[in-house]
């Protein structure tokens, strides 16, 4: 279905090529995972499927791309999307009507699909992600996974023979995930579609993966099965380096696999004990209290009542559209609030100007470039000085501290995610707030980046800085956070330490505590520390 002949593609003025005799088939009916770290070509890869690399990007392409037997060379990308959907990795860039259900029909209406067919595939589509309910909203006031669930949607309904997703699950809790996979595995065995993914949550594809295809860095791919590439993958899921430490044979892809193997493991670990997060002491570094966010006549955020502590990493989580993004805005002063106190150090930082606001508390949005306005990195970190009233070179060095090497005259939008991050951390930093809150950070980030992204706040919470990260990454929620909040319908239902909270729930439990349960093991380091002690 899909060939890759002897592929080269360079982007224009790059000194070395994105991708190098790449040779590829991936044939009717095969679910395909591509991984490999950050900015190592994944998208370049899946936007040469449909000729949007080299048409749309530009560069020089050697080799060729064929779908069905279409070369991309003989047509234009357009000419593909009767048989190729394709996914971003920003749902909001793809969308081009109002609301959910005008956005499911519209690619249809490109094709000239007949009405009574356009509504039958738009009800089947609404069901399949389970969106039944968003059916009449405006896009632009739906949670981010809820708008990835339906660019998802809006592609499936014009039932492509191949389907390329960047990303698809990347915003999405761990239940809505589930859903979405579900959906595309029986795409995959009952309609016979061919599914492209490229995901940095490994743990969430690798088990439906009937093929994997690793970019190694320097351009070239390894593909074949998942186990065997597995082995010594320098991008695997908690459950595979569980595997490799334990010396498991097959490697395990999936919790199932691993469980049947992790009985003599759990008997050597029976007795101890991953070591205690010490309580928090003293005053909080941020009280809520009685707080609601409205949007007209819906209630994002009920009555909630929350205390942060400094020094203390709170996890925020929840399903999507749970209240999470709107509660942090609530608290940092820039959003809406119906009612309640915010306190940090005796002032409200939704009564105070923008400027003091940002010296009380920090706040990292879910697309971070959307703070990023110059057109230099350099430009950036002074105007955060001026704006911080910090001294010069105070943003700068935060940044080189964060992710050092990024040359100052590079353009923001051309950094990779990790570095637009570190950026946007750098600038919020600059006011030095003693309350940092980061909304899905962990987007885009490989599992190296994301270990040393938890390393960056660990480091801002010794430093008696209250952080607060909402996600839905639980694998990194179990490496980074003290303790775990989750909301349900604007309200809190569970708080308290990490392995308290999410050893014991089906949705949020990292999967080495799935496959040790009962024992509250939350990661393989702890493991590993556990029997290198014995």
């Amino acid at each position: 279905m899909i060939r890759f002949e002897h592929v080269t593609f360079t982007y224009a003025d790059a000194p070395e090529p994105a991708l190098r005799e790449v040779d590829l088939t991936v044939g009717e009916g095969e679910l395909c995972l591509v991984t490999g770290r950050t900015g190592v070509g994944k998208s370049t890869l899946l936007g040469a499927v449909n000729g949007l690399v080299p048409h749309f990007t530009g560069g020089h392409l050697q080799g060729r791309v064929s779908v069905d037997g279409l070369s991309t060379a003989d047509a234009p990308p357009q000419e593909f999307a009767h048989v190729v959907g394709v996914v971003g990795q920003d749902p909001l860039a793809s969308f081009v009507t109002d609301t959910v259900e005008e956005e499911l029909a519209y690619g249809m209406e490109q094709l000239a699909i007949p009405a009574a067919v356009m509504r039958k595939r738009v009800e089947e589509t609404l069901d399949l992600l389970g969106i039944a309910e968003l059916r009449r909203r405006a896009l632009r006031t739906l949670s981010g996974g809820q708008q990835q669930r339906v660019a998802i949607g809006s592609v499936l309904t014009a039932h492509p023979q191949v389907l390329v997703l960047d990303e698809p699950t990347s915003a999405l809790d761990p239940t809505a995930a589930e859903d979405v996979l579900a959906a595309l595995t029986r795409l995959v065995h009952d309609l016979g579609t061919t599914v492209l993914v490229a995901e940095h949550r490994v743990e969430r594809v690798l088990q439906y993966a009937d093929r994997l295809v690793h970019l190694t860095g320097d351009g070239r791919v390894r593909e074949g099965d998942p186990a065997e590439l597995m082995r010594d993958s320098d991008v695997a899921p908690p459950v595979v380096r569980l595997g490799r430490l334990a010396g498991w044979e097959p490697l395990p892809l999936s919790v199932r696999d691993a469980r049947r193997k992790a009985a003599e493991l759990r008997t050597r670990l029976t007795g101890r004990a991953p070591a205690a997060v010490p309580a928090t002491q003293g005053q909080p570094a941020l009280s809520a209290r009685r707080v609601t966010v409205a949007y007209g006549d819906t209630v994002a955020v009920r009555e909630l009542d929350l205390d942060l502590a400094g020094g203390e990493v709170t996890a925020l989580m929840g399903r999507n559209g749970s209240g999470k993004s709107s509660l942090l805005w609530a608290l940092q002063g820039s959003g809406p609030r119906y009612s309640g106190q915010v306190d940090v150090r005796g002032t409200d930082p939704g009564k105070v100007a923008a400027r003091k606001a940002r010296a009380l508390v920090g706040l990292v949005p879910q697309t971070a470039s959307d703070l990023l306005y110059l057109h230099t990195v350099d430009a950036e970190c002074a105007q955060a000085d001026r704006e911080s009233d910090a001294a010069d070179g105070t943003c700068r060095a935060l940044l080189d501290a964060l992710a050092p090497g990024i040359p100052g005259d590079r353009h923001p939008r051309d950094l990779s995610e990790g570095q637009q991050l570190a950026l946007v951390l750098a600038v919020q930093l600059a006011a030095a707030p003693g309350v940092v809150l980061l909304d899905e950070p962990t987007r885009g980030l490989d599992y190296h980046a994301k270990e040393a992204f938890t390393g960056v706040i660990r480091r801002l919470a010794a430093e008696g800085r209250a952080i607060v990260v909402a996600t839905h990454d639980v694998e990194f929620t179990a490496r980074a956070a003290d303790r775990v909040v989750v909301l349900a319908e604007g309200e809190i239902v569970a708080d308290g330490p990490t392995a308290d909270v999410v050893v014991s729930s089906p949705a949020f439990a990292p999967q080495v505590a799935k496959v040790l349960s009962p024992q509250e093991w939350l990661t393989v380091e702890q493991v590993r520390t556990a029997l290198e002690a014995v």
